[in-house]
């Protein structure tokens, strides 16, 4: 510990030093970075350019594929580069930052889609009351909650727990916040302790809300005629989809077995909720929803002529 010396760059192993694979990964990674960019650019210019469509379900939609982006960018453009590099060094405040970034993005999805489950149970479950209670005001406040909350469970706790390091050579593609305190030289059980406390709230209490406000929403709905059920039904089963792929490999990382840390599993499950959710979540909205299809009909027809 005496000849310790500060570390200020780590180094990103990412998946393997084959060039050959590398270079099929790069061009990979570079097409699904082009249909996450566009799919989610695309949504967003939709809903912002379409007054149809500036409803409180697409403005939360809009916020996920804000959300999507900077995930995707946050760690896409880093790994593209480190494909096509043998040296693969990242500054300690730039592992930061996209670990804060990661953090932010992370835990705001998380609280967002519990919003959206949120609008989907007041829209079918109390449809009178729908333009009170989610009025613009009330959206934007929430949309202020769901990130002042986020900093305030995850970026804060961090910021008062300062980690020595004494190794610089990270086993993943991105700074995540597991495979960093990994270099750390101590014990890291008291921040594995804070890690877990901090994932049952971000984590399983936004599901938890999710699976309840679904509950009710199955429970009106089976009241429903069955036209008007599956009319109810189309309008919340992209929101599952989405849930479903982000929150499974999302609690499979944070809540599995601490042995899990040292191996190779964590950096591929964060593929799925890093790169491969934000690709999926505009298509997946994009072929279940009527106004967004209708909408997206129109840009093509206007383009094309």
């Amino acid at each position: 510990m005496e000849n310790q010396s500060l570390v200020t760059e780590f180094v990103l192993l990412g998946f393997t030093m084959d060039p050959r694979i590398n270079i099929a990964l790069f061009v990979l990674f570079l097409l699904i970075y082009g249909i996450t960019i566009g799919g989610n650019g695309l949504i967003i210019c939709m809903v912002i350019g379409n007054h149809q469509l500036h409803k409180p379900m697409y403005f939360f939609l809009c916020m996920l594929s804000f959300l999507d982006l900077g995930y995707s960018s946050t760690a896409l453009p880093k790994l593209l580069t480190d494909l096509l590099s043998t040296e693969r060094l990242i500054s300690l405040s730039a592992c930061v930052i996209q670990m804060y970034v990661i953090l932010l993005v992370e835990g705001s999805e998380c609280l967002l889609l519990a919003v959206m489950a949120y609008d989907r149970y007041v829209a079918i479950c109390h449809p009178l009351h729908y333009p009170v209670l989610m009025r613009w005001g009330n959206c934007c406040k929430l949309v202020f909650l769901v990130f002042f909350i986020t900093f305030m469970l995850t970026i804060f706790p961090s910021i008062f727990t300062p980690v020595t390091f004494c190794f610089n050579r990270i086993n993943h593609f991105m700074c995540e916040m597991l495979a960093v305190l990994k270099l750390s030289c101590v014990n890291i059980s008291d921040n594995e302790l804070v890690i877990f406390s901090v994932s049952f709230l971000s984590l399983l209490l936004p599901l938890t809300l999710i699976l309840l406000s679904y509950a009710f929403i199955i429970r009106s709905v089976l009241k429903l005629r069955s036209a008007g059920r599956s009319k109810a039904f189309s309008t919340c089963t992209s929101h599952l989809g989405v849930v479903a792929l982000y929150f499974g490999t999302v609690m499979l990382m944070y809540f599995g077995p601490s042995s899990m840390y040292s191996t190779d599993q964590e950096k591929y499950s964060a593929i799925f909720y890093v790169i491969i959710s934000p690709m999926l979540n505009p298509l997946i909205y994009s072929l279940n929803n009527r106004e967004v299809k209708e909408t997206f009909k129109k840009v093509l027809t206007k383009l094309s002529s």
